[in-house]
């Protein structure tokens, strides 16, 4: 039985593409918007689409368009082609700003730019694009059922940008390079001063500001010790109880060492 069954199931797929088959060669562009729906219907994007390809030139300025322009932007959403679903369903917006699928275009766009971001360790710029498609979705649709979910990807965005701050001027700090460590440190506190990250970054710019300090010349090293000193100040007063505290005043009590024989010599 399970064998007539396998056998009845590659017929029925076989019969299946030789019948969409029959479409993609055909003609009759109502034959492929109409089978093309009853895929899109069925889950079926890839088949789908393979079919609005052909016929969305063919069917702009008629009554049809909009409906087909939504779902070829939707099938490539549902397969994960986001650079295309992005820039199709911004088209979709701009083409019919008053549809009924309007908003939910636009956020879908938005969020496509959003799934193109990549992780932080990458290029930026496609996150802050991502931030700037959502920011311009958040204005234009104040009231949106998606409003929620847009600020959470927004958030998700800011965030990439603080982690790459952030591990930028954490390696900085790895290779000793500690003068452009606190720099960059300097630069992520201004940038993100509510940032989840603060405690580490304050720690790590101590951390440089310690290190710059010991290695330094004579003539250097007091200004540079106070530098380091202020900025444990400012890691304890911050963040009384910090997960640091043990191995920074270790630090801070070697400054103050280093500070008192400096001065006798």
């Amino acid at each position: 039985m399970k064998k007539i069954a396998y056998i009845i199931l590659s017929v029925l797929v076989l019969v299946s593409c030789s019948d969409f088959q029959k479409v993609m060669k055909s003609e009759d562009i109502a034959l492929k918007f109409k089978t093309g729906e009853e895929l899109f219907e069925a889950g079926k994007y890839n088949k789908a689409n393979r079919l609005f390809e052909q016929i969305v030139p063919k069917y702009r300025g008629k009554p049809q368009a909009e409906k087909l322009m939504y779902m070829h932007s939707m099938c490539f959403y549902k397969m994960e082609q986001y650079y295309y679903s992005g820039y199709r369903f911004e088209q979709f917006v701009n083409s019919y700003p008053k549809s009924e699928k309007a908003e939910e275009a636009a956020f879908l766009s938005a969020k496509s730019y959003y799934e193109e971001s990549p992780i932080y360790s990458k290029d930026k710029e496609e996150t802050l694009k991502a931030i700037e498609k959502i920011q311009l979705f958040i204005n234009g649709f104040p009231d949106s059922k998606y409003l929620s979910e847009a600020n959470i990807l927004v958030k998700e965005l800011d965030f990439k940008l603080e982690k790459k701050s952030f591990e930028v001027a954490k390696q900085y700090n790895h290779i000793y390079d500690y003068k452009a460590s606190i720099k960059s440190f300097s630069n992520f506190l201004l940038d993100f001063p509510g940032s989840s990250l603060k405690e580490d970054a304050l720690y790590y710019k101590f951390n440089s500001e310690y290190n710059l300090a010991i290695l330094s010349i004579k003539s250097l090293k007091q200004q540079r010790i106070a530098n380091a000193l202020a900025d444990y100040k400012v890691l304890v007063n911050a963040f009384p109880e910090t997960k640091f505290l043990d191995e920074a005043t270790e630090l801070k009590e070697e400054l103050e060492k280093e500070q008192i024989t400096d001065n006798k010599s």
